[in-house]
């Protein structure tokens, strides 16, 4: 029989304890050790109790929640959860907390919105064991300089002259997707000349920050989509929270709010499907790590029209659900760990030599 999943509470509020406590306590598979209402007094128990999986709040007296979590990833490296309050300053933090290694975050409770017997609180539930699972193994981000309008060089010319010379990657993304998307993005050129879709599963607001942490860490633009945007070499376009984002004639984009799919809205499957029927064979569809099979149908018809697909490998997955879905229907190309995604399609693309490609690319 299998030991319980224990979980430690990080959180100077009581209230917020107390819910997240009672909540976990209702599944007979999580036991909840202990709790901590600051990151100081929260490292030696951390130390002592070596919990399987740590929920953690940001703002914090005397050691904040991200101090907290690099201490974590350094010292004893364990699965975390963030704690994470619906507004632009909570998602702009949460990205950080992602990008410095957190598995996951879902919304805090509060008196107004308590965690009852609704998506909420089962999402809770659902991201703790799902952490128990995932992989943490520590891999470097390497991040660029912020990069500025005036030294962004945007390469906007087709290489044939009809409407959709240009390549497009469709990148998808789930659990663990922030941090695997910054390891990939930052490393191509500002002259990168293919257009690129970027479907990560995570909330409104989410996806408005997490463009905007992108785009000051890229040499190419990175912004959030909107209705009637322009797909355009040099550019990642990332499908707000809420909506399904499709490709439409024109090389635009085109967003609604039909049901989800798999569970979630965007879908990459979605974005996918509209994609080879405007691309066809010069797309390229790229899945990197996340739970279930989003990604799965849609790179069997990228394959079906002659395009490409990369999946990630399982070393550098937080979670490999997602490509290894892939990866047991054979309908790919290439398994990449995400250090080696963005040299691959600047090799693909870019007239660089191996040397150059390297020196972008270094970790």
């Amino acid at each position: 029989m299998n030991s319980k999943i224990r979980v430690f509470i990080v959180d100077d509020s009581g209230f917020v304890v107390a819910s997240v406590k009672k909540k976990l306590g209702t599944d007979p598979d999580i036991e909840v050790v202990g709790s901590a209402g600051n990151g100081k007094e929260a490292i030696g128990k951390i130390r002592t109790l070596k919990p399987d999986v740590i929920t953690l709040d940001v703002v914090m007296p005397e050691m904040n929640g991200l101090e907290l979590l690099e201490q974590i990833m350094t010292w004893q490296p364990t699965p975390v959860v963030m704690l994470s309050a619906l507004t632009s300053d909570g998602a702009e933090t949460t990205i950080k907390a992602l990008e410095l290694g957190a598995v996951d975050f879902f919304l805090k409770p509060s008196v107004l919105r308590p965690l009852g017997n609704d998506d909420t609180s089962d999402t809770l539930v659902d991201k703790v064991k799902r952490a128990a699972t995932s992989n943490i193994k520590p891999y470097a981000v390497s991040l660029k300089p912020e990069i500025t309008e005036r030294n962004r060089e945007t390469n906007i010319k087709n290489s044939g002259g009809s409407p959709n010379a240009f390549p497009v990657i469709v990148i998808g993304s789930s659990t663990g997707g922030p941090r695997a998307l910054m390891s990939l993005i930052p490393k191509l050129p500002g002259d990168f000349p293919a257009a690129i879709l970027v479907v990560q599963h995570m909330p409104p607001i989410f996806t408005k920050s997490l463009s905007e942490r992108l785009n000051q860490a890229s040499q190419i633009r990175v912004m959030e989509a909107c209705e009637g945007s322009t797909i355009e070499p040099g550019q990642a376009l990332v499908a707000p929270g809420n909506y399904h984002m499709t490709a439409v004639k024109g090389n635009r984009i085109a967003l609604n709010q039909t049901p989800t799919l798999h569970g979630v809205r965007p879908a990459i499957d979605v974005t996918m499907k509209s994609a080879v029927e405007v691309y066809s064979s010069s797309l390229v569809g790229i899945v990197l790590t996340g739970m279930g099979c989003d990604g799965t149908v849609g790179a069997s018809q990228i394959k079906a029209a002659g395009g490409k697909v990369l999946i990630e490998d399982e070393s550098t997955c937080a979670v490999f659900g997602m490509p290894q879905s892939i990866m047991k229907t054979g309908k790919y190309d290439k398994i990449l760990p995400i250090d080696l995604m963005a040299s691959e399609l600047i090799q693909m693309y870019c007239n660089t030599p191996q040397s150059e490609i390297r020196s972008l690319c270094r970790e």
